[in-house]
């Protein structure tokens, strides 16, 4: 005999009836009763002797009307019922609408009777019954039917239960089975047929954020393939953000629960049902077992970790996955579109169609930014930032659908912007009233997030547990806090002492390693330093406290000795995508120049010892053997006629790593390319000239670069550097090594600047830095031995110095002339 369950919060009147032996529910229904299909339920017809069966596909939430009452709507859907009218809305009202929200779960067949017949407003909208079923009042009944509950593990062997716990045990048996974990059929994406409910697991190769779509309802759209190589497309409609599937990139993995299966646009598609969930995975390998969801109640087993690890492993070796999730704005370039993975530092709005979204990564943009002037009683978040810090913040605008998004996101939020576009443009700088300067125009770049969904385009809100937030979080802690002034990085010290520091008078003050501090001899104090006036040069006793930067590649920098501006050395990554840009374009019509022999030159695997052998050209030398490709050489006539081939190449076609190879053949490489006819240089923010393991760089401010053979005469000495720059029409770009000390005596800290005297500082030349670890490496070791690591002050030796103190930008700063090291037991030692 079947047994009434009142559930937990029920109450004995319940009027919800729970059968659990499996027995159907006909077996509790008034014997009176008939049951009516469905499809016949309309409004003239009496159906107070006449129930109704189904399945609970869709179970809503329970709502608390103004009145005190309460209401709740559900779907039941006739099992083995022809389409269209196999599901209806029933609508249950009061205590009866409270014990149905507690008693029956999503999947649970029903039996509904004393109910009443409605026309439903919604039919055009969810294509259900067009009438509804009305449950309200004394009469109305719910009979649920579920499988009965596995009989319970036998006790272990020599325990007996308490009297206490065996009741408690009983009493909740018959309730266990709503904590009890489901066990699920996967189906292949190869397997899928139209019209089934199934569940699946697959790789994510597209994906859109959810966005607003023409009803009610958020949609997001993802495209999945598995180890049958089926792409299937799924779309996600519901109307909480919470419920859309959390996918961060390409290669992330999903598994999909209660999709249905459409033939749609002569194809396979899912779409979700009513019940559906939906975890999200991290793609790559290795990666956390942690799924994303919002979802309390989700149940992932061994062979749930099975699954995804083996689609982890097949994916990568289908090279599914990006090579890297995003782009940082270090490595951002005009005209491309591109991830970006970012912190929100503030917001505002524009307009009511565009919002400015500030943001950082830790790294700073290779491109002047644009600047966007708000209100900043419209902004939310700091309306200012230290001058170093404004260095590293790009400004996104966002456009149309976006901005409704725009609007939740909060400072402090990790994001990943998808398909930002980096605009290039100029703005106009006006020249200073009474002076004869002129306006200017000023390239910039701007970020775009244009409006729509196309190519995925969108914001997600990242957590802070992400690994790609985890590594930019670790790029930025190594940028020290802006408000910290003895913490100061390279790009803020620019900032501080000018770009580059000059002294005031650079003829009074004439600062070496080989003269003494001739303006003050005597041993200065750092806190009778700091009052004094600036233009003189004081010798003192310190210790060194620390310095910046501490990753020392960064203290390398170029210096324009003709408009004094200061820049970063571009790293591989710029320079080998603009030399595959350069390598990619088309040829364009025309020749090479006159003056030059023209050929191909097969790149070498390995480092030649000698040059490799240009098709075309009489160079007498031993080629590489196997080469895999050939890329343009053009050689001057006039130095292959002196018998000096290897003096001058002009290289186009190549990539980053094959320019690398063939310097080493050839005494000067100078890349190029072709545009409008003409053989060009590249853009000057990739080096104009290699010889051997040495770059050069050009100016882009100063240089009026064209390719055109050098003069030299029968006899001169080899072309060097400077020759080759002059012959171009490009500034050369000095390597200089650029420090901020931070000095301390017994009564005073101060901070100092190390630029002109570094050389000598640290015995090495910057441009020997550049193209040697050697000379990094002892760089490091000085450092080292004059601020060891978690050293105390008593273990670091003392430095005598001449610091020069000079006025720049309206405040007083100071500058090394000159070194030795005391150690603490008064030795002195000359380095």
């Amino acid at each position: 005999m079947p047994r009434r369950v009142v559930l937990e919060g029920a109450g004995p009147g319940s009027r919800v009836l729970v059968v659990l032996e499996g027995a159907g529910p006909g077996f509790r229904v008034p014997a009176h009763m008939t049951r009516v299909p469905i499809s016949l339920i309309a409004t003239d017809a009496d159906f107070s002797q006449r129930t109704v069966q189904g399945t609970v596909v869709r179970k809503g939430r329970l709502v608390s009307l103004a009145s005190g009452n309460a209401l709740l709507k559900t779907v039941l859907q006739e099992e083995d019922a022809p389409p269209p009218n196999a599901s209806i809305n029933v609508v249950l009202f009061g205590a009866l609408a409270k014990d149905f929200d507690q008693a029956v779960n999503q999947g649970d067949v029903v039996v509904a009777s004393g109910f009443t017949v409605g026309r439903s407003p919604t039919v055009h909208k969810d294509k259900l019954h067009p009438f509804n079923l009305l449950l309200s009042g004394d009469d109305a009944r719910v009979y649920v039917s579920r499988p009965p509950l596995p009989p319970p593990p036998p006790p272990p062997p020599l325990v007996r239960s308490p009297p206490a716990n065996r009741k408690r045990s009983a009493a909740h048996a018959e309730v266990s089975m709503a904590t009890k974990a489901p066990k699920y059929t996967y189906v292949g994406l190869d397997g899928l047929k139209s019209g089934l409910v199934v569940n699946t697991y697959g790789v994510v190769v597209f994906f859109k954020q959810p966005f607003r779509s023409c009803g009610t309802d958020v949609c997001s759209t993802l495209k999945i393939t598995d180890q049958s190589n089926q792409r299937i497309s799924c779309s996600v409609f519901d109307a909480k953000l919470e419920n859309h599937p959390k996918v961060f990139r390409v290669g992330d993995i999903v598994r999909l629960h209660r999709f249905k299966v459409q033939f749609f646009n002569n194809s396979m598609t899912l779409v979700n049902t009513f019940g559906f969930s939906v975890l999200a995975f991290d793609g790559a390998e290795g990666g956390s077992m942690e799924p994303r969801t919002s979802s309390r109640s989700f149940h992932l087993d061994q062979e749930g970790h099975r699954a995804v690890e083996e689609l982890r492993t097949w994916a990568a070796g289908q090279a599914l996955l990006p090579p890297a999730p995003s782009t940082p704005l270090s490595a951002a370039q005009p005209r491309a579109y591109f991830d970006l993975t970012c912190q929100l530092l503030a917001k505002a709005p524009i307009d009511s169609t565009c919002t400015l979204l500030r943001v950082w990564d830790g790294t700073r943009c290779a491109h002047t930014l644009l600047k966007v002037t708000v209100e900043p009683d419209t902004t939310e978040g700091p309306t200012r930032f230290s001058e170093g810090r404004e260095r590293l913040i790009a400004n996104v605008l966002v456009y149309d659908n976006h901005v409704e998004l725009a609007a939740r996101l909060k400072p402090g939020d990790f994001l990943r912007i998808y398909n930002l576009r980096a605009i290039p443009g100029s703005s106009k700088v006006l020249g200073r009233p009474g002076s004869q300067q002129q306006d200017q125009e000023v390239d910039h770049l701007a970020f775009h997030l244009h409006g729509g969904t196309a190519y995925g385009r969108g914001v997600r809100v990242l957590p802070e547990s992400s690994p790609d937030v985890q590594e930019m979080k670790r790029v930025m802690e190594a940028v020290p806090d802006e408000d910290d002034f003895s913490e100061l990085n390279d790009s803020q010290l620019l900032e501080v002492w000018s770009t580059p520091p000059e002294f005031a008078e650079a003829e009074s003050i004439q600062c070496s390693t080989d003269r003494s501090c001739g303006d003050d001899p005597r041993t200065a104090r750092l806190s009778d330093l700091k009052r004094s006036d600036p233009g003189l040069v004081h010798q003192v006793r310190v210790q060194l406290r620390s310095y910046e930067p501490r990753r020392l590649h960064q203290a390398l920098k170029l210096y324009c000795s003709k408009c004094m501006a200061m820049r970063d050395v571009p790293n591989d990554e710029l320079v080998a995508r603009l030399f595959s840009e350069a390598s990619a374009a088309a040829p364009g019509p025309g020749g090479p120049p006159a003056w030059a022999l023209s050929g191909r030159v097969p790149v070498p695997t390995e480092r030649p010892a000698s040059p490799p052998r240009a098709v075309g050209v009489a160079v007498p030398t031993e080629r590489p053997a196997s080469p895999p490709r050939a890329v343009g050489v053009h050689l001057s006539t006039q130095l292959l006629g002196e018998d000096r081939p290897t003096e001058l190449l002009f290289l186009s076609g190549s990539t980053l790593e094959e320019t690398r190879r063939l310097a080493s053949g050839y005494r000067n490489v100078v890349p190029v390319r072709s545009s409008g006819g003409h053989m060009t240089l590249l853009d000057l923010s990739a080096p104009f000239l290699f010889r051997g393991r040495k770059r050069y760089f050009g100016c882009k401010r100063c240089s009026e670069a064209s390719v055109r053979e050098p003069l030299y005469a029968e006899g001169e000495e080899p072309l060097d550097e400077k020759g080759l720059a002059a012959a171009l029409g490009v500034q050369l770009l000095q390597f200089v090594l650029l420090m901020k000390l931070e000095l301390q005596d017994a009564t005073d800290t101060l901070d100092v600047f190390l630029w002109r005297d570094a050389e000598s500082f640290f015995g090495v030349s910057a441009e020997d830095v550049a193209a040697n670890q050697e000379a990094e490496n002892s760089i490091r070791q000085k450092m080292d031995s004059l601020c060891p690591a978690g050293g105390s002050a008593g273990g670091r030796p003392w430095v005598d110095l001449c610091v020069a103190a000079y006025r720049a930008e309206g405040q007083t700063c100071y500058q090394v002339c000159r070194r030795s090291i005391t150690t603490n037991q008064r030795s002195k030692v000359t380095s």
